[in-house]
């Protein structure tokens, strides 16, 4: 039975769900070994020093950040640990958006949350309630020790999370030659669009994701059996251990209540204003609501983290 990767709660405005946070991804890729061609054993990667080649153990080992071409500021656990969040258990909406306003390329990986014991009529009043908006919420969520942009997405009977790039992580396309300007400008004539259309439209299917296989690995993993049962290998298949992993209970809320306050307290965590001394006008109106945006908070960059 699969693991939560935490246990914690989904929250909105002041209402609070449990949740597990369970992965969305099923990873199916084959690994190999690499071996030493002449005797077959495997081939081991050490940590050496650039300077001696002498290897170096993990307690001489630190984390240091290139500034500069071959000059380092090490970087402690302390500075580390000071930088992380605290919050490590919950999935906090700071605001609900049109679904169809995320972009596609911000979308990068997918978790699914579970609902704990009792949880189920909070769960299904949010599930259903985007349904029915075309709503997403946007939140954020630490995994481990680093905290992540996600969305909150209903589909069928699930709440889906989707963890979100942040726009410092994309490439503007505008950085690359694009053809820019209308279908006449390319010599594109009505007859070629037409065509295209129609062409399209004898290709359109309903989307079956069972009807795609990773054909490659398919025809791979063929090849390593055969060359198993030739070489007269056994293999042993290693179960892990099933943990029924039981989350607290929760007492009976009152939803409607705590909706009503939630509605009435007006909460809005992304960016919170402070109290007008007078209107502003024209280019100072301007100004302070540039001011009161919220910059994304940036990820740090790390070439040992992994979700």
């Amino acid at each position: 039975m699969a693991r939560p990767i935490w246990t914690g709660t989904l929250s909105f405005g002041l209402l609070n769900i449990p949740v597990s946070l369970m992965s969305g991804e099923r990873r199916v890729d084959i690994s190999f070994r690499m071996l030493d061609a002449r005797d077959k054993s495997p081939i081991r990667f050490e940590r050496v020093n650039a300077e001696t080649g002498e290897e170096v153990p993990w307690k001489d080992i630190v984390k240091a950040f290139e500034y500069d071409k071959g000059s380092y500021v090490v970087v402690e656990k302390d500075d580390i640990a000071s930088a992380a969040p605290q919050t490590h258990e919950s999935v906090d909406v700071e605001a609900f958006v049109d679904r169809n306003e995320i972009g596609i390329r911000f979308y990068e990986k997918p978790y699914i949350l579970v609902p704990g014991k009792k949880a189920e009529k909070g769960y299904v009043l949010l599930r259903d309630t985007l349904h029915a908006t075309g709503k997403a919420g946007v939140a954020r969520v630490v995994i481990r020790t680093r905290e992540y942009l996600c969305a909150v997405l209903p589909e069928q009977d699930a709440l889906v999370l989707m963890m979100l790039r942040y726009p410092q992580e994309l490439v503007d396309p505008e950085e690359y030659k694009l053809p820019v300007g209308k279908a006449a400008d390319f010599r594109i004539t009505a007859k070629e669009r037409e065509m295209a259309e129609s062409l399209i439209d004898s290709m359109s299917a309903a989307w079956k994701p069972d009807d795609y296989h990773d054909e490659f690995r398919t025809r791979l993993e063929a090849i390593i059996k055969k060359r198993i049962k030739a070489k007269g290998a056994t293999t042993r298949i290693a179960d892990d251990e099933a943990r029924d992993s039981e989350d607290a209970t929760t007492n009976v809320v009152d939803f409607m209540a705590l909706l009503q306050k939630s509605l009435q307290s007006n909460k809005r965590t992304p960016a919170k204003k402070a109290p007008a001394k007078k209107a502003a006008t024209g280019k100072s109106a301007k100004k302070s609501t540039k001011r009161g945006k919220k910059a994304p908070a940036k990820r740090p960059r790390s070439a040992t983290t992994s979700r």
